[in-house]
């Protein structure tokens, strides 16, 4: 049964309407599954990050709400920020926007993963205030799976209760 914080995001998305906004940059909802079996049947979010200002799509966060051994290394949220668009701090924009959803889904903590060289999204992860709860290998059938990289950086965020 989809909650009504999904409920809304599937309304918002066949509308084309932000569901967050923030005086740069609104996310509005793209892709929805409830279920996914690939990602240890995580429920999936997938907004396009906006420029308000062009209304131009400038990049997409993904939030996958669930656990397992996929989930692991691929993080609970994944995003990328379109080169245009890049060093005005959209993806920091866009994890902040999505916290209150986060936690709404009932989640106390979340994870973001990035390679050891991606140094914008370390950076991101820090502005963030997640800690770096390790650098693990990457198994074999998650990088032919998911086309991971063979480290990842583990990074949590520590939901403040409401």
């Amino acid at each position: 049964m989809k909650t009504a914080v999904e409920k809304a995001f599937i309304r918002a998305g066949k509308r084309r309407e932000a569901l967050f906004a923030d005086e740069e940059f609104a996310l509005v909802p793209r892709e929805y599954a409830h279920r996914i079996s690939q990602i240890d049947g995580a429920c999936s979010m997938i907004f396009d990050i906006v420029d308000r200002k062009t209304s131009r799509t400038a990049g997409e966060i993904a939030l996958r709400i669930g656990e397992g051994e996929g989930l692991f290394y691929l993080g609970h949220i994944g995003y990328h920020m379109d080169p245009p668009f890049q060093g005005r701090h959209g993806a920091l924009r866009a994890c902040r926007m999505c916290v209150p959803l986060l936690q709404e889904m009932g989640m106390r903590s979340f994870v973001i993963t990035t390679d050891e060289d991606n140094y914008p999204s370390i950076r991101t992860c820090e502005l963030l205030g997640c800690t770096l709860e390790s650098t693990v290998n990457v198994p074999a059938w998650c990088r032919s799976e998911f086309g991971l990289s063979y480290r990842k950086r583990r990074y949590i965020y520590e939901i403040p209760k409401a």
